[in-house]
């Protein structure tokens, strides 16, 4: 009981207060005493200051070291918000108020948490509090300044990075196919810009993007990362004019510090393909592609197959389908369509695999001298020159043009029968006859 005459000791009610902390880089953090103790240091003194209005440092510490105050994705602010809203937390310190926040938008986010849950927001170096509404007026405008601040020093680095492109420099990233980064500039890799040049060279024959990605998968050729190169891939290496020996900011090209891996002449040929309708180059290619085994397949009942394509979703579906179902319709012929994709790599798969076969070379051989009259001619062929000249067809398949191996597939295969059992390959042993002796002649031409 208090005595008469003696005055009643105002209660004062405990603020629990909270200090959070953040440093944009890691830069010396790694100090046994960094930027976020002296920020700390400074806020807790603030708070021993305010004791006799009952403010008190809670034992949770919120520290953010190296990361940037444009986003709220902050693991300590994110506690620091989780703590307010299990009513924690009554006063947020912070030695700046960009230590918080840098977005007016972000901030105003914060206060609306601050609000609701009768959080008072405190800045240890710049005198206000959001419970008034001077503090707000001042809040506002020291965060449109920070705000303002971080626009210009953005500013300033993209006038760096257009400025340093100007003048050809490599401004970071991952390097394009063909180079890589030594001393911040970009070096030509010989084995990757060989197969840049290849993909540059293989697509004027071509003409399309998705027969190359096919190709350029089947070589095993991968990015600099490693990863699959496919369509989209191959338009991007086709449209880089890095490989022209520039750089390249915001669409306006300027002569880069490295060298070209392809000349003027070919990137504008590539591009004047580039620039056709998709369609008009889809329809070329099938035209200038025949199909591998026109003429040569056959069904169970002895009809001929044809090769036919549909398109589905912008995609070119292609098969060969019986002629007796083209006649009759769907159900005449137990084999009534098979995928073209599927039956030419199987039949291409037998071919090569004969190329390697001996006892198949030693046979090509023999029929060849049986059946050439010219004796001085075959004087000079022998099993081995045979056995060379087939065996260079297996790696060299891939660098054939279509039309160079429907042309090969005809000469070599006499008839493909398919049942529901499999396929059967019937091949011509005077075609293996011919194309030995065809490639033993260009073999003899290119020593001359």
């Amino acid at each position: 009981m208090t005595r008469a005459g003696e005055k009643t000791k105002p209660l004062v009610r405990k603020l629990r207060c909270a200090v959070y902390t953040r440093k944009s880089s890691e830069e010396g953090l790694e100090q046994e005493f960094n930027s976020l103790h002296a920020q700390r240091e400074a806020c807790e003194a603030y708070i021993a200051s305010q004791r006799s209005e009952g403010w008190v440092l809670v034992r949770d510490q919120y520290d953010d070291g190296g990361i940037s105050g444009g986003t709220l994705e902050r693991p300590a602010l994110q506690r620091l918000l989780a703590d307010i809203e299990d009513g924690l937390v009554d006063v947020v310190v912070v030695y700046k108020i960009d230590r918080l926040s840098r977005s007016l938008m972000d901030f105003s986010k914060l206060v609306e948490v601050f609000d609701r849950n009768g959080v008072t927001f405190v800045s240890v170096t710049q005198s206000f509090n959001t419970t008034t509404s001077m503090g707000r007026l001042t809040l506002n405008i020291l965060l449109s300044f920070a705000q303002f601040e971080r626009e210009v020093t953005a500013e300033r680095i993209r006038d760096k990075f257009r400025a340093s492109r100007m003048k050809g420099m490599w401004m970071g990233g991952n390097p394009p196919l063909g180079y890589e980064v030594k001393d911040r500039k970009l070096v030509v890799r010989t084995e990757d810009a060989a197969h840049v040049r290849w993909i540059f060279a293989r697509f004027l024959e071509l003409g399309s993007c998705t027969e190359l990605a096919r190709e350029v998968e089947g070589r095993g050729i991968r990015t600099s990362r490693g990863n699959r190169i496919d369509k989209k891939a191959i338009y991007r290496v086709l449209s880089n004019r890095v490989y022209l020996g520039e750089a390249v900011h915001k669409g306006d090209s300027y002569p880069g510090e490295h060298a070209a891996i392809i000349d003027q002449d070919q990137w504008d040929k590539v591009h004047a393909i580039l620039t056709e309708s998709p369609r008009t180059r889809a329809a070329r290619t099938r035209a200038q592609t025949p199909a591998l085994l026109k003429g040569l397949i056959f069904g169970p009942d002895g009809a001929a197959f044809s090769p036919s394509h549909t398109r589905k979703g912008g995609r070119l579906y292609r098969y060969y389908v019986s002629q007796t179902v083209l006649k009759q319709g769907a159900g005449a012929c137990p084999v009534g369509r098979v995928p073209a994709g599927d039956i030419e790599a199987a039949v291409i798969d037998q071919l090569r695999a004969v190329f390697r076969q001996p006892e198949i070379i030693a046979g090509t051989w023999k029929a060849a001298r049986e059946q050439t009259e010219d004796q001085e001619q075959n004087s000079g062929i022998s099993e081995a020159d045979v056995r060379v000249a087939l065996g260079q067809l297996d790696p060299l398949w891939e660098e054939l043009f279509p039309a160079e191996q429907a042309r090969i597939a005809a000469l070599l295969v006499e008839r493909v029968d398919i049942g529901a059992g499999g396929l059967k390959v019937r091949l011509r042993i005077d075609g293996l006859t011919g194309l030995a002796q065809e490639m033993l002649a260009g073999a003899m031409e290119r020593a001359a």
